[in-house]
């Protein structure tokens, strides 16, 4: 099992980076490089606790398909996305948004993942999901940080 933490900090109230982080249409908006889409569940707007939703996406030049689930909300300050169904073994990533002091935002990502097939998945995670997982996350950040700037304006 793979585990890793991202920090972005966001010239934008949390509040607002929050719900903006919880929007269908932000996220895919973020993801536009792997073709990502939603397939079933929420398809627009604001997800909620309980919430699932279905994305299709394109990495590594196969088409994936992944269902999530919000298991944990507890707005503005943290939620928690869960893998159902798709192609990791374990799938967790922890959204936390915090006030930076001033009038932005440390928004934090803890992600712990693992991928299926043993110790081949194990050596895969190793030699090229862990770097490419990063840089997915980093990608969505900054996208996600472009748009909460921009509306905080």
């Amino acid at each position: 099992m793979s585990c890793f933490e991202t920090v972005t900090h966001i010239n934008a109230p949390p509040q607002l980076a929050f719900d903006l982080s919880m929007d269908v249409d932000v996220h895919t908006a973020s993801m536009a490089d792997s073709a990502e889409r939603v397939v079933a569940g929420v398809t627009a707007g604001r997800m909620e606790l309980g919430d699932t939703v279905t994305w299709d996406a394109r990495h590594f030049g196969l088409r994936w398909r992944m269902t999530s689930r919000i298991s944990v909300l507890d707005r503005p300050g943290h939620f928690v996305d869960e893998q159902v169904s798709g192609p990791f073994k374990h799938w967790h990533h922890a959204h936390y948004f915090e006030p930076d002091g001033g009038e932005g935002t440390v928004m934090r990502d803890v992600i712990d993942y693992a991928a299926p097939l043993g110790l081949l998945g194990r050596v895969v995670e190793s030699a090229v999901l862990d770097r490419y997982m990063r840089r997915l996350i980093s990608t969505r950040n900054r996208h996600l940080k472009a748009a909460s700037e921009a509306a905080g304006v």
